[in-house]
């Protein structure tokens, strides 16, 4: 059964690029996921290269979607950035699924550590809403600098629980995204970032993921924000959060 509108909601068109937000010093890039789909990205310079960012974004749109957040983001922590779209988004090939977007992620990873000559310890890890899953799978394999995960969600059978009520949970047999039993492997400092009223991802389902993750581990919830204003409603401060994340990690 496919999941493309349930899960996955992808979208082809590129609305624009690094460039048209001032990002002038950026690569496209294209490169395999673990079961060697041709995936595209943009891989964006900063002067910062003692880390870089790996971003996995949400289940809608693409990664032009992400261009205003991402502007703001480069801004504040002057390290490069590395956003990707999962197969079927963008101008990636291929079609979506779970297990393809776990292929994808660590070919991600795979790419700035083997094609960019990152140090595995260099990568800082960030997902947003469904992104957080695949975050989550590779810090729990991977020793990484840190991960941020904004809009955390626990499992996919909570999700599907709090959406369709009545649906029975999956057979474990079938691939799915489990954080709440993978967060206690991971090594590095983790960042919780969740706006308080989360139409999308209850704020409790995060809370659920940060009792079972190991130290150091930090809870920003943004008072006033839904699932996708997050750095808009928490403006200046949600930058702050970050920068100081960033810096512990990079000092620690």
């Amino acid at each position: 059964m496919s999941e493309k509108g349930i899960v996955f909601f992808p979208e082809r068109y590129i609305e624009a690029t690094p460039k048209d937000y001032g990002l002038e010093s950026y690569e496209e890039v294209f490169f395999p996921a673990q079961d060697g789909t041709r995936l595209h990205g943009w891989f964006v310079h900063g002067p910062d290269e003692r880390a870089v960012l790996l971003w996995f974004h949400g289940n809608a749109g693409n990664i032009s979607h992400r261009l205003h957040n991402l502007k703001k983001l480069h801004d504040a922590l002057k390290i490069p950035i590395f956003i990707f779209d999962y197969r079927e988004y963008g101008l990636s090939q291929g079609e979506i699924s779970k297990a393809g977007t776990f292929s994808d992620a660590h070919g991600a990873f795979r790419y700035l550590t083997s094609e960019k000559g990152f140090q595995k310890s260099s990568v800082l890890l960030f997902g947003r809403s469904l992104g957080t899953a695949l975050a989550v799978d590779i810090a729990s394999k991977e020793d990484c600098l840190g991960i941020i995960l904004e809009a955390a969600f626990t499992s996919t059978d909570d999700m599907m629980q709090r959406y369709f009520p009545f649906f029975a949970p999956q057979p474990k047999s079938v691939v799915k995204y489990d954080s709440l039993s993978l967060i206690d492997k991971i090594k590095s400092p983790v960042l919780f970032i969740h706006g308080q009223f989360d139409q999308t991802i209850p704020v409790s389902m995060a809370r659920r993921l940060l009792e079972k993750a190991p130290d150091p581990k930090k809870f920003y919830e943004i008072a006033g924000a839904d699932h996708n204003d997050t750095y808009l409603v928490g403006g200046h401060e949600y930058f702050v959060v970050w920068q100081n994340f960033l810096n512990k990690c990079l000092s620690e």
